[in-house]
């Protein structure tokens, strides 16, 4: 019997998880673990992952830290394996950076729930097909990128261009953060290292006002996504 495939889920801190992601990997029968690299735990072998993806965290795409340009390595060998890629607010910045992409500040930060507004060629996409033009989602983030070369743009917002890209033809960038619950929100909002961010605005984000939609998204989209793994295994 063919073992099932394991997915390499990267987590930046400890309180970023997969959320209603996991709901889309369990419903495809599929295994995965988390790699703690920032507490000095090894990347695992592209060869021994069947896919991978690359979750948000606070610090910058840009800074100078080991365990960021251990995954920088990871992501650059996944990419020439043709392993399917899934890269989510920091993760997406990681991986438009491992394409050459350049990763800076945003003019404003995204904090709370915001539309994005879906491209032609997103409707043509294994993932996005079938959304509404509009859609408003979950963000938090202060930094951008340029889109890689040769990838699709599949979403904008109008505080922020880039929020979706397709690149080859298994790995996808997403600015925002499809996969977060209700709980989720509400523990990020606490979180010390987020309360600058918080601080900031002039109410805190409300946890439930589009869950509802948001949680039909990502059945969706990460459905999708966790179909082409499994079909990639077959």
């Amino acid at each position: 019997m063919t073992p099932a495939p394991l997915i390499a889920v990267i987590r930046h801190v400890p309180f970023e998880s997969l959320g209603s992601l996991e709901d889309a990997l369990i419903l495809e029968g599929l295994k995965y673990q988390y790699f703690d690299l920032f507490t000095g735990q090894r990347p695992p072998p592209v060869e021994a992952i069947s896919a991978l993806i690359s979750l948000g965290g606070p610090m910058s795409a840009n800074d100078p830290l080991p365990f960021l340009a251990s995954e920088i390595r990871l992501l650059e060998s996944a990419l020439r394996a043709r392993k399917p890629l899934l890269g989510i607010c920091l993760g997406a910045q990681l991986l438009a950076r491992t394409l050459g992409a350049r990763v800076y500040p945003n003019p404003v930060k995204e904090i709370g729930w915001f539309p994005v507004e879906l491209t032609a060629e997103a409707q043509a996409d294994p993932l996005f097909h079938g959304l509404g033009k509009t859609e408003t989602v979950f963000q938090w983030h202060s930094e951008t990128f340029d889109l890689p070369q040769s990838s699709v743009w599949l979403a904008s917002s109008d505080a922020c261009p880039h929020q979706a890209f397709r690149a080859k033809p298994n790995a996808w960038g997403l600015q925002f953060h499809l996969e977060t619950t209700p709980a989720m929100i509400a523990e990020w909002s606490a979180e010390p290292v987020n309360c600058g961010d918080v601080s900031s605005l002039v109410t805190p984000p409300d946890p439930g006002l589009h869950v509802a939609r948001q949680l039909e998204l990502a059945g969706l989209v990460f459905g999708r996504w966790a179909e082409l793994v499994r079909s990639k295994h077959l």
